[in-house]
């Protein structure tokens, strides 16, 4: 993994990392701060990693620790936020005013520092930070790179081309025969329709009494 040199956009999971082992994934990367992406600060299976324990050993590795889960959580408390069968809506999601607030702090943080977004999923495509924050992210003209379980480092565009190929969206269009005669506006819409994909199946789905 090649550390940071510049300033910018990183996502990582703390997953079922030991503390440790994550301060050094963060440091192999050249992260100087990290912003809490879950919607609450806390984890009942590794509460070393709830934003109080965390933050003062962030600060010893000099590193910042930040709360954003109020605007960019995966589990908004807003019932309008949620489709009929209980599952967040990513996209309903981005068009709220919090989410772009967050959004531009992220940005604005993103100038001093080399900033993590943190939850707790492993991989990116099984989590929001990933699945809803990223697309907004590259529709301002900003690809985060995302630090794997391993430490290492995938760019958002190797993120997409695998999110194609799970999802299977644009299968023989994107790589076979007819990909020469693609444009980018194609292949943004085939990359909609399998980000909505993949949120169908990785979003929180909240229990629906009907």
């Amino acid at each position: 993994m090649t550390p940071a040199s510049v300033c910018g956009l990183y996502s990582i999971g703390y997953s079922n990392h030991e503390l440790a082992a994550f301060v050094r994934l963060l440091q192999g990367a050249g992260i100087t701060a990290l912003a809490d992406v879950r919607s609450a600060p806390y984890s009942r299976r590794s509460p070393h990693f709830n934003g109080k324990a965390l933050a003062p050993v962030l600060r010893e590795a000099g590193i910042v620790y930040v709360f954003l889960g109020d605007h960019l959580g995966g589990r908004p408390s807003a019932d309008e936020l949620y489709d009929d069968e209980g599952r967040v809506d990513y996209e309903r999601v981005r068009a709220t005013a919090c989410f772009q607030e967050g959004l531009e702090r992220l940005r604005r943080g993103a100038s001093r520092y080399a900033v993590a977004m943190m939850c707790g999923e492993a991989d990116p495509l099984d989590c929001h930070r990933g699945l809803m924050i990223t697309p907004a992210l590259v529709a301002q003209g900003i690809h985060p790179l995302h630090i794997l379980r391993d430490g290492t480092l995938e760019t958002t565009a190797q993120l997409e081309a695998r999110l194609l190929r799970e999802t299977g969206i644009g299968s023989g269009l994107v790589e076979g025969l007819f990909a020469p005669v693609l444009n980018e506006e194609d292949r943004r819409e085939l990359l909609r329709q399998a980000y909505r994909a993949q949120a169908r199946r990785k979003a929180f789905q909240r229990e629906t009494h009907k």
